[in-house]
């Protein structure tokens, strides 16, 4: 087993996860000061990742930039694409993770992991779901294991055009009842820079 072939039941008998999902994690998320280079460049690579419409495209065209920017903009931020992440293969948490940010500058090695993003499959975020909640399991133990002082893992699921973020602590999984547009680009960046910088 791994990451994707986890399901929403797995999640709650596995690792007896409480879901909450009529909460709204940000009510209130800081706006984030977006360069207009990014803008500029997600103004022509938007469109275009639309047009091809592959879960590979919109990764390179929207995620990856939009990610990259946002690490160099914060300090003690790291940014991984497509590492294995491997926990514990009995409990099936093993995988490669579309993208980790992580509350540390070590960039050579996956250090203090806090959000987990996941590329929503046939542009479905609620198909991301399961996968993105295994990989937080996997951080929070990760976390523990290395006596990181991070209480709570954040997931995002995202198509590129929307992003829905999740919240892990201790056993209690929280959906975000809101999702977010790309054209709201200062919130989706605010709020990953809130729990980077928290």
């Amino acid at each position: 087993m791994s990451y994707t072939e986890f399901s929403i039941v797995d999640l709650k008998t596995k690792f007896q996860l409480e879901f909450i999902e009529n909460q709204e994690l940000f009510p209130q998320p800081a706006d984030y000061d977006v360069s207009q280079e990014l803008r500029a460049l997600l103004k022509e690579f938007v469109p275009l990742a639309l047009a091809i419409d592959t879960e590979k495209a919109r990764s390179e065209l929207i995620v990856a930039p939009l990610l990259a920017k946002l690490k160099l903009g914060l300090a003690n931020v790291s940014l991984f694409s497509g590492i294995e992440f491997n926990i514990d293969r009995e409990q099936g948490l093993t995988g490669r993770c579309d993208f980790i940010l992580s509350r540390s500058n070590e960039q050579y090695q996956l250090d203090a992991p806090v959000v987990m993003v996941v590329e929503a499959k046939n542009d479905n975020i609620k198909s991301g779901i399961p996968q993105c909640g295994a990989e937080m399991v996997a951080a929070l133990r990760f976390n523990l294991d290395k006596n990181n002082p991070i209480e709570a893992v954040y997931g995002c699921i995202t198509t590129g055009s929307l992003w829905h973020f999740l919240k892990l602590r201790d056993k209690t999984f929280y959906i975000d009842t809101s999702e977010y547009h790309i054209q709201f680009l200062e919130r989706i960046m605010g709020i990953l820079a809130a729990i980077l910088t928290e």
